[in-house]
Order: C-alpha cells, then sequence, then structure tokens
C-alpha cells in the first residue's frame, strides 16, 4: 500500500454509501484516472472520485459527454495508468464503440455501470462490434461492489481488456458498513506495452490502436487479418482461463432452482432460505460473472430439478443464457419483470420479499412441487 493510500484503508468497518465506498475502492486499487457525465445513478460516483483522486495524485475529470469521457479515459489507460470511467445504461451506450475499440485493442479499464434496473444485460454481455468481449462482475450489494472494483482492475490488467462492473441505484445509494481495503488477487505481468514516451523518435515507437499493434510503413499496410486473428487468440484464452463467478445454495436435493443475479439475487436468496425452513425443496443460483457465464454451475444444479424460474428486473434477458445452459432440459419460467419508481431510477416496488416468495411458490407450484402446509 502506497502512503497515499494508506489514510483511505483503515481496517475497520465503516458505514459507506455505495457510491462513495466505490469510489474508495478504486483508488485503493491504484486508480489514478477516472472520467464521467452525470447520471443518476452514476453520478454519486463521479462526485466521489472528484473528491478523492486528486489528494493522491490522480485525476478526475466532468466530461462534456460519455463520448468526451470514454475518449479521455482512452488517452490515460494506453499510459498504463489504472484508469476507470461509467455511466447509466444510457450513457454507456454512448461509448460502445470506444469500449469495443478498447477490448480489440487490448487496452485494461474499469467499466462502471450503475443501472436503472436490470435492462442493460444485454448490452453489458453482447455490447460492441467485432469479437469484442469483456468481462462483467454483478454485486449485490455494496460489499461485494468494494471487492469487485478491486477485482475488476486486476482482471483487465491479467487480461489486457475492459471489465464491467454491473450495480444498480440500490447498490450506488444504499448505506452499509464495509470495509475499504487493498485487496491482493496475484502477480500481473508488466505493462511493457505501455505509452511511456520511451520509444518515442526511435523509430520503433510503440503503437496501441484497433487497427494493430505495429506502426504502418510506407510500402506495407496493416495486416488487419494477422491482427484479429492475434486478438481473437487472446480473447478466447481470457474466456477459457477466467473461471466464472456463481453462488449456488440447497441445489443438492431441490425441486425447482431460482435463478437472479445482482440486487434480487440478494433477495431471492433470502426468500430461498425461508421457504427451506418451511419445507419447500426450492434452491438458487445467483450468477456473479454475467460473461463468462456459470453455464456449467447451472447445469450441475438444475440436472434433477422440475423446473427453473428467472427472477429479473427487466422484461426477461439474462433468461436467454439460462435457456441455453439447461439446453431444454427442463422447464424455464419468468417470474419476474420490470418493476421501478416512476423516476425509472429501478427502485423495483416488487423487490419485496413476500411478493417474491410468493412468486416462487407459484412457479413450484406450477411444476408440480408437493408443497404440503405451504399457503396457497
Amino acid at each position: 500500500m502506497t502512503e497515499l493510500t494508506a489514510g483511505l484503508a483503515t481496517g475497520t468497518p465503516r458505514l459507506m454509501e455505495g457510491s462513495e465506498a466505490i469510489a474508495e475502492a478504486m483508488v485503493v486499487a491504484g486508480c489514478r484516472f477516472f472520467a464521467g457525465y452525470p447520471m443518476t445513478p452514476f453520478t454519486e460516483i463521479l462526485e466521489s472520485m472528484a473528491e478523492k483522486l486528486p489528494p493522491v495524485g490522480g485525476v478526475c475529470m466532468n466530461a462534456e459527454s460519455e463520448l468526451e469521457a470514454i475518449g479521455m479515459a482512452w488517452g490515460a489507460a494506453s499510459t498504463g495508468t489504472r484508469t476507470a470511467t461509467g455511466s447509466t445504461g444510457q450513457g454507456l451506450a454512448l461509448m460502445q464503440e470506444s469500449l469495443a475499440e478498447l477490448s480489440l485493442a487490448r487496452l485494461p479499464m474499469l467499466v462502471i455501470n450503475m443501472a436503472r434496473s436490470q435492462g442493460d444485460y444485454f448490452q453489458a454481455t453482447r455490447g460492441g462490434h467485432g469479437d469484442s468481449r469483456r468481462i462483467v462482475l454483478a454485486p449485490m450489494d455494496v460489499a461485494e461492489a468494494v471487492e469487485f472494483t478491486q477485482l475488476g482492475f486486476h482482471l483487465a490488467d491479467l487480461y489486457r481488456n475492459p471489465v464491467v462492473l454491473y450495480g444498480d441505484y440500490y447498490i450506488a445509494h444504499t448505506y452499509q458498513s464495509v470495509i475499504v481495503e487493498r485487496l491482493e488477487f496475484g502477480p500481473l505481468p508488466a505493462k511493457d506495452w505501455a505509452l511511456d514516451g520511451s520509444t518515442g523518435g526511435t523509430g520503433a515507437a510503440k503503437l496501441i490502436s484497433p487497427l494493430g499493434d505495429y506502426k504502418q510503413r510506407d510500402d506495407v499496410g496493416y495486416d488487419l487479418a494477422d491482427y484479429y486473428a492475434r486478438v481473437e487468440v487472446d480473447l478466447s484464452a481470457m474466456e477459457t482461463d477466467f473461471a466464472p463467478l456463481v453462488e449456488t445454495g440447497f441445489v443438492d436435493d431441490a425441486e425447482v432452482v431460482v435463478v437472479a443475479f445482482g440486487t434480487p439475487g440478494k433477495f431471492v436468496r433470502y426468500c430461498v432460505q425461508e421457504l427451506r425452513a418451511e419445507g419447500v425443496k426450492v434452491g438458487f443460483v445467483r450468477p456473479i460473472s454475467l460473461y463468462p457465464f456459470p453455464t456449467e454451475a447451472l447445469q450441475d444444479a438444475t440436472r434433477a430439478v422440475r423446473g427453473v424460474a428467472v427472477y429479473e428486473n427487466c422484461a426477461g434477458q439474462m433468461i436467454d443464457d439460462v435457456r441455453l445452459a439447461v439446453l431444454g432440459r427442463v422447464p424455464v419460467e419468468f417470474i419476474g419483470g420490470l418493476t421501478m419508481d416512476s423516476s425509472a431510477f429501478g427502485i423495483g416496488p416488487d423487490l419485496q420479499v413476500p411478493i417474491l416468495k410468493q412468486r416462487i411458490v407459484d412457479a413450484c407450484r406450477r411444476a408440480g412441487c408437493d408443497l404440503g402446509e405451504v399457503p396457497q
């Protein structure tokens, strides 16, 4: 831990709003450049970074728009500086071209999506052009967000690729007792690709570009086929090397498994625990990495079930990956739906234990489970 960040990491729990905790986690992880444009529920992260970065020698830019923010972040990341940006889904829609190009140029960066509801799943896991791909981490609360923020930087540096932290309004604005201190995840390769100025004017200057990693000469054009083929090798290695993150519970003898991620995943987990205490044979699977998706874990958890129920705070997007995982072996039912307050920030009225429990019980009943004394 550097002297500059030592004062931030106390090692003792503090009651912190999620936005501030995520910002502090970025700083203690070594992030020294952040750019963004205000859009709730992302705004408070930008404000916290504007407060926390200058004292440690970092820079926070309130950009003119999301397009400028991702461009500024691109430049900072190319120097080898730990860099982050973010927005909500609407702002990230403006960043999709650059996010794909960052992946094809093999530049590490943490990208934060403080989403409104969960309707950005397709954007996060499938957005961008070409064969660009990004690991997507979906915490369920502030404590996990603090951990996954730092893990995201590590994975970005490890694979030289952007990593997405997929949060929501609850995580951004919930206060929780957390410990923010630097976490270590293992050694990282040297950033010998960084544009640090040392090779300028040598005739062999480094190049970072989605068009290639060597300079175009007078008589030789870019060989995009060669470059894209090499990038694909690296992206495929990332996909196979990274073990998908997932939490499962009560799946050994479950008759129905409920799948949910992020904040709703924490609600569903609690509902399943209560139903288990009431004698209902139900389990849960909470995907933590949305890409790569924990397909094998979901397959193992659903081999002997009567049905799978999927809860999402949207019209249903992750359900496609759930269906691909079970490959028609068992019925997959959607029990979620778009639920939010009138501002559309994502505060879902349906995210209440009695409502979720009833939906799970109804799904179990439709699957033919013996519910015993459980009320209708």
